[in-house]
């Protein structure tokens, strides 16, 4: 296992008992990066909250082998796509979850973990976006 996965799967196992904080959190953040975003969500935000918390779950588990997530990765970002989800929203996902990490982590999100999860978010915004075009 990599030092990156390793310390993605440990902060992560911090967060998992209870991802509704950090999935709230990342939601508050968001909107406030972001207000018009907003109007991108259609459906519940408690079922909203639980599909992020799944994958966010997933991209974890996989994190040994993320190029096995490439399909996943595209459909989302085709899926994505269709409700007006652009490239350019990709970064503020990325600085939301990242700042809601750090909340949730506190003095356990340290520079090394904070640069391992950027990675892997950047990596999954890469292939999202890859699958928005072709």
């Amino acid at each position: 296992m990599t030092r990156q996965t390793m310390l993605i799967r440990d902060s992560f196992e911090q967060v998992r008992l209870a991802p509704q904080a950090i999935v709230m959190l990342f939601y508050g953040r968001l909107f406030d990066l972001d207000p018009s975003l907003r109007q991108l969500f259609k459906i519940d935000m408690k079922l909203q909250s639980k599909k992020l918390a799944d994958t966010l779950g997933a991209v974890v588990d996989a994190a040994e082998k993320l190029d096995a997530l490439i399909p996943t990765l595209r459909q989302l970002g085709r899926a994505h796509a269709t409700y007006g989800v652009l490239p350019e929203h990709y970064d503020t996902v990325r600085q939301a979850l990242l700042w809601a990490l750090g909340q949730a982590l506190q003095e356990d999100f340290d520079t090394e973990t904070r640069a391992a999860w950027d990675g892997v978010l950047r990596f999954c915004s890469r292939e999202m976006i890859a699958g928005t075009v072709g």
